[in-house]
């Protein structure tokens, strides 16, 4: 029954989103160029843009359709689909005062506002409102439907550096131009001689981002992020500081391979390559990073095979003995360049048989096509092969296994990058790395992977971290378990046959008394025959 509800439920969804799109062809888009037509679009087509306008409005038509038409005629002012960094002035970056790095302790990526760097001028209001603009637009084409957690650090901030209007800009984003985007906002160290102004700020608040509004102080913003992802003046260790350019990303950097650690041309590029003199000495360098890459041969597709979830249904006991064991993705992405399984996230658990994935890429495109794979833990992972080509029609199989005792968290991203190459071009490591270092950004096809952590089932009995089972070593914990488990049942059926063997000495005891009373009433008690 429940999921016949379920099924009802998503029926009504489904309709409600038709209704939403009918009425705002009929009622909105009367005037000619009112709204940019790639907004339009993207509403007829994605039912999921649809749906976080009416779950941000309780599945109110109407009032769906209102924040439809404030959001689109924002997102035309301010040139949304346009926008790129060169609209936004240089020193907006090299300020410092807005920048998304590291994530909080549910995998939320971190959108940072340095309170003490900014200061109310009306002359730049409209650049910094597109600064904004900027980050979560751009945060919203790499990662859709990933929500954000707000932090403002106001460590030596004060009243100079309250802007309301700016405050209620930043909060109109998340209320209405970005629905269900916003994780929580963090606001640590606040001054108390701020509290008057954030009352106000609460008042623009409805009910449901005002649980999501929390307020905590240097010791306390650890509840919310870890250590490694919070400046020092807050109590974290991580070293990273702001400088521009290049803007900071996602971190992500080369894994290492299964024959050791991969030194790509990326580490350069987020040290400023281009202004790096020591052109030739940076090319040797990148030359020798990729000699420990073993290139892996594709694979032919045959896409005349069965195809189910999205995968090939290959025969198991041909198997590839580098790729036995991995976890095989049931969901795929389609770029223009390559196809990409799993499609958003990649699944570790505790136990070795959930300790290593499979990446299947398969080139879809009418060239070569050139890729490598990054990741924001390059200490946990071993990526095998991170960085190779595949030819058109062709796959690969790149195996994701984490590396000894590390543990995977949501936190860590995974980057995979395509680009064509010349057909019939040669794919050696020198000539992949000189091909990414001249490859221009526009035509790198990009795709993230998050990671998801599977759930250890509860074990029966709560042994000791360091008890173990005779005979059993402790690498294997799937055996160890079922071990224990046998053991609670046996010494269960020991107790319940010790009880049974009592009582069925107690019966005979019974029986023997009221044999041996039986026997003297009859022969020896006096009166009896």
């Amino acid at each position: 029954m429940a999921e016949v509800g379920n099924l009802e439920s998503e029926k009504d969804i489904q309709k409600k989103i038709e209704e939403t799109r009918q009425k705002f062809k009929n009622e909105y888009l009367q005037e000619l160029e009112k709204y940019d037509s790639r907004d339009v679009d993207r509403l007829q087509k994605d039912d999921t843009l649809v749906e976080a306008y009416l779950m941000w409005r309780l599945y109110s038509v109407d009032d769906a359709l209102k924040m439809i038409d404030e959001s689109f005629l924002w997102r035309k002012e301010f040139g949304l689909n346009d926008l790129t960094e060169s609209s936004v002035p240089k020193w907006m970056f090299e300020t410092g005062a807005v920048f998304l790095h590291g994530y909080d302790k549910e995998g939320n990526k971190l959108f940072w506002f340095k309170v003490k760097l900014h200061t109310k001028d009306a002359k730049t209001t409209m650049d910094k409102k597109k600064y904004v603009a900027f980050w979560l637009e751009r945060y919203a084409k790499r990662e859709p439907g990933m929500p954000l957690t707000v932090v403002f650090d106001m460590a030596d901030s004060g009243i100079s550096n309250i802007d309301m209007d700016f405050v209620k800009y930043i909060i109109n984003c998340f209320k209405v131009y970005y629905p269900k985007f916003l994780s929580k906002m963090i606001i640590v160290d606040m001054p108390w001689i701020m509290n008057a102004a954030w009352k106000i700020v609460k008042s623009w608040l409805g009910p449901e981002a005002i649980s999501k509004l929390k307020f905590a102080s240097r010791n306390e913003v650890q509840t919310f992020i870890g250590p490694e992802y919070l400046p020092p003046h807050m109590g974290g260790t991580d070293p990273f500081k702001y400088s521009y350019p290049p803007l900071p990303d996602d971190d992500f950097q080369t894994p290492i391979c299964e024959n050791g650690p991969v030194v790509s041309e990326d580490d350069n590029e987020s040290k400023g390559e281009s202004e790096s003199k020591d052109g030739e000495s940076e090319g040797k360098e990148l030359e020798s990073s990729f000699s420990s890459e073993v290139a892996v041969k594709p694979k032919k597709v045959n896409f005349s095979e069965e195809i189910v979830g999205g995968l090939r249904q290959e025969d198991p006991d041909r198997g590839d003995s580098r790729t036995r064991g991995a976890r095989k993705p049931l969901s795929t992405f389609r770029g223009p360049l390559l196809h990409i399984s799993p499609s958003e996230e990649l699944s570790f658990g505790s136990k070795e048989s959930e300790r290593k994935c499979l990446i299947i890429l398969e080139n879809v495109s009418k060239n070569q096509v050139a890729f490598k794979v990054r990741t924001t833990a390059p200490e946990k992972y071993r990526v095998k092969p991170s960085n190779s080509s595949c030819e058109p029609g062709m796959s690969v199989d790149i195996v994701v296994s984490l590396h000894g005792g590390y543990q995977a968290s949501l936190q860590d991203r995974f980057l995979v990058m395509g680009a064509e190459m010349e057909q019939n071009s040669c794919a050696g490591s020198s000539e992949l790395a000189q091909f990414w270092k001249d490859v221009p950004k526009t035509k790198i096809m990009e795709h993230r992977l998050r990671c998801h952590i599977l759930e250890s089932p509860k074990p029966i009995l709560n042994y000791p971290s360091d008890t173990t089972v005779e005979g059993v070593p402790n690498g294997h914990p799937d055996l160890q378990t079922t071990m224990m488990r046998l053991m609670a049942c046996n010494a269960r059926l020991e107790q319940k046959l010790d009880q049974c063997l009592w009582v069925q000495q107690v019966l005979i005891g019974l029986i023997l008394v009221m044999m041996m009373f039986s026997f003297l009433s009859v022969y020896y008690l006096p009166g009896t025959s």
